[in-house]
């Protein structure tokens, strides 16, 4: 039973999740809340993990959400079900695309989804920033790397590697407020 839901939740998610991989992370905060098959620190974990290592965003961290499901077949089930919808979409666009690309309604579908998908982001970010920055250190870092993001467009595997320096940094001079 826990395989078909673990699919229901994953498909839905690469059904829905317009964007990219960082529109699933609405869908897999809900899931969270959902079933409490992994915690809200994990997810935050997943996403971590997810965004250094090779491949997109989303398939790994349905990928890591599924193996800490339910091991490796939960792995394998949220990981194709969650590209399945894509697979599928792809294939009736690609044989669409040249009759509908201009079509008033196809591009007014598409204004409307893109600032909904911003604002899904914006609050999973907004969670993940009230639950993920938690002293003045942090606060004070995530405000420098955010002003430096926009500033120099660098790879964010470069923001990941100074996030861990850092990390490393505080915890060995002790900063660190429990």
């Amino acid at each position: 039973m826990i395989f078909l839901k673990l699919f229901f939740e994953f498909f839905k998610t690469g059904l829905f999740s317009v964007g990219g991989g960082y529109a699933t992370m609405p869908f897999l905060y809900q899931i969270s809340n959902d079933y409490n098959w992994y915690s809200l620190q994990e997810l935050a974990d997943i996403l971590a993990i997810s965004v250094i290592t090779p491949g997109p965003v989303g398939v790994n961290m349905a990928t890591f959400a599924g193996f800490k499901t339910s091991g490796i077949l939960g792995a394998i089930v949220a990981t194709l079900a969650l590209v399945l919808p894509s697979y599928f979409i792809v294939i009736m666009v690609s044989k669409l695309i040249k009759k509908f690309e201009k079509n008033f309604y196809v591009e007014s579908i598409l204004y409307g989804l893109k600032p909904t998908g911003c604002g899904l982001l914006l609050a999973v970010a907004v969670n993940f920033f009230k639950n993920n920055v938690k002293d003045l250190y942090a606060l004070l870092f995530f405000i420098f790397l955010f002003i430096l993001s926009f500033k120099f467009k660098k790879n964010p595997l470069f923001y990941f590697l100074i996030g861990g320096i850092f990390g490393l940094a505080v915890n060995f001079f002790g900063l660190i407020i429990k």
